[in-house]
């Protein structure tokens, strides 16, 4: 039997003594991603996935009838969003797509009422998800480890990722035999270069769900996209293979996922606070609250790839107070994204835009 949702109430969250020390390190560790890359550019990138494979336009549907517990924030009332969605790969820097990483997928909903969250400007409301069922560390502080990792490799010599990255894809493969799966390797390049429009992702931290608590996901349904489930790009010779495929494809096809709420159901079972622990579908079982749409469009569209890459940002801290980001990552994710997207908007002399 399925346990009720558990109640959201700001006691779910521990907060670390040590959390604003890394935040200053995240930053840090940030600024060597985002100075190198912009000397190397002349434009700046974002700090983490700097390199985006397609932007679609379409729209989210949200269900009616929903019961109580899943009517919540954005979803308490049926209705239809534009949406832009990003997808992306996890590096900071521009790399062919020979060096294989995890898919990320950045959702902006448009013209969502509510009480914003601090500093969270418009009326939209973001998600940012990775196809992986968990986050890489525990807590903020590991996870500046792994992303001091990422910056000292910033910027090094390209045919040693690719080796590196194949090698790591090798030892991913062996593991994966024997049911065993590395989002830290991953992370450095051994993940299977796969085909981004058919993959499953996931929030991986724990959001507030308006009464509840809740991690979200977003999965295929089109028939279409289904079909390219699994399936790996071929990339030698093409640095960036990923974006001509993601183009091809949706020239000639109509996108459909369904959004997904994962309700929290055991404080113990289903951590807020570490995000490493995937919360086990059968006690907390994903459901649909929406439909996201996207009919056949070019896929790098100048004009959009313009307004949505290099003119918008994308942050778990753009929404409205019923989605807060709970959780010691997401809290430390706070200042380090708008201080990425400072950075950016100051270098390239242009100031982000939330769209109305």
């Amino acid at each position: 039997m399925i346990a009720q949702p558990v109640r959201y109430s700001p006691d779910v969250e521990t907060i670390r003594p040590d959390e604003q020390e890394t935040v200053q390190g995240l930053n840090d560790a940030f600024d060597t991603i985002l100075e190198r890359t912009a000397a190397d550019y002349g434009h700046a990138v974002r700090s983490v996935h700097a390199k985006s494979h397609g932007i679609l336009e379409g729209e989210l549907v949200v269900d009616e009838g929903l019961p109580p517990e899943l009517a919540q924030g954005l979803f308490a009332t049926p209705g239809t969003h534009k949406v832009f969605l990003r997808l992306s790969t996890n590096a900071g820097d521009i790399l062919p797509d020979a060096i294989s990483l995890p898919r990320g997928l950045a959702i902006k909903v448009l013209d969502v009422p509510g009480d914003r969250l601090p500093g969270a400007e418009g009326t939209v409301q973001d998600f940012v998800l990775v196809n992986g069922t968990v986050f890489q560390a525990k807590t903020a502080d590991k996870f500046l480890g792994n992303l001091k990792m990422l910056a000292a490799t910033t910027d090094r010599i390209e045919g040693t990722k690719k080796v590196a990255s194949a090698v790591l894809r090798g030892v991913t493969s062996a593991l994966g035999a024997v049911g065993i799966e590395s989002p830290a390797l991953n992370s450095l390049g051994g993940a299977p270069n796969v085909e981004p429009l058919g993959e499953t992702y996931y929030s991986t931290t724990p959001f507030r769900y308006g009464d509840h608590v809740a991690k979200f996901s977003v999965a295929p349904v089109a028939p279409a996209l289904t079909a390219l489930t699994g399936e790996t790009i071929a990339v030698d010779g093409r640095d960036n293979a990923i974006r001509e495929e993601v183009q091809k494809e949706m020239a000639g096809l109509d996108a459909e996922w369904e959004f997904r709420v994962q309700l929290c159901r055991d404080l113990e079972r289903q951590p807020v606070e570490d995000p490493t622990v995937e919360w086990n579908e059968e006690e907390a079982p994903f459901q649909r609250v929406a439909t996201i749409r996207a009919k056949r469009q070019d896929s790098w569209d100048e004009a959009r790839v313009q307004a949505v890459n290099e003119e918008m940002r994308f942050s778990v801290w753009t929404g409205i107070a019923d989605h807060q980001p709970l959780g010691n990552i997401n809290r430390a994710r706070r200042e380090p994204y708008r201080h990425s997207a400072d950075f950016r908007a100051r270098f390239n002399g242009c100031p982000y835009h939330e769209p109305r």
